[in-house]
């Protein structure tokens, strides 16, 4: 591969879009994240966490409330090492494997419930909620990797 294929990292284009996607996605968990904290979201996201692998046996030591605030929290904290990353890049590394962690175990959820896929016209369909975590999991992947940045 020659220099001139090479994605310019320097690129006044490259660092917008890394910006707005790292603002974008700590908005969209931050926004989330608060939204674990009403009985509302508790309750939706009760039939994923249930029947997981990874969680499955949480509701068995705690409410689905407080499952749900945890988790919540988990996404908020994850949102602030995103914001504080771009003053500070030491915490860059943490908000990565956060993303990725948290990405990694959403979208495994789409093979985990029971129910969450069905047929309609002959096309497979879901959730489509869950599918925006692949974005999110290649960002954290992105940023693990672009740690010096």
């Amino acid at each position: 591969m020659n220099g001139t294929s090479k994605l310019n990292v320097e690129s006044g284009t490259y660092q917008s879009g890394y910006y707005i996607s790292l603002f974008g996605a700590a908005l969209i968990l931050l926004w989330i994240g608060i939204f674990k904290f009403t009985p509302t979201e508790a309750a939706a996201i009760k039939p994923l966490v249930e029947n997981h692998f990874l969680t499955f046996f949480v509701y068995k030591t705690a409410s689905v409330q407080m499952v749900s605030n945890a988790i919540g929290a988990i996404e908020i904290i994850i949102a602030l090492l995103l914001i504080f990353s771009v003053k500070f890049a030491s915490l860059r590394r943490y908000a990565g494997i956060g993303l990725i962690m948290t990405f990694l175990v959403t979208l495994s959820y789409l093979f985990t419930t029971p129910g969450i896929w069905k047929i309609v016209d002959g096309v497979p369909v879901t959730d489509f909620f869950i599918l925006k975590d692949l974005m999110f999991l290649g960002f954290g992947l992105m940023i693990v990797q672009n740690n010096k940045k």
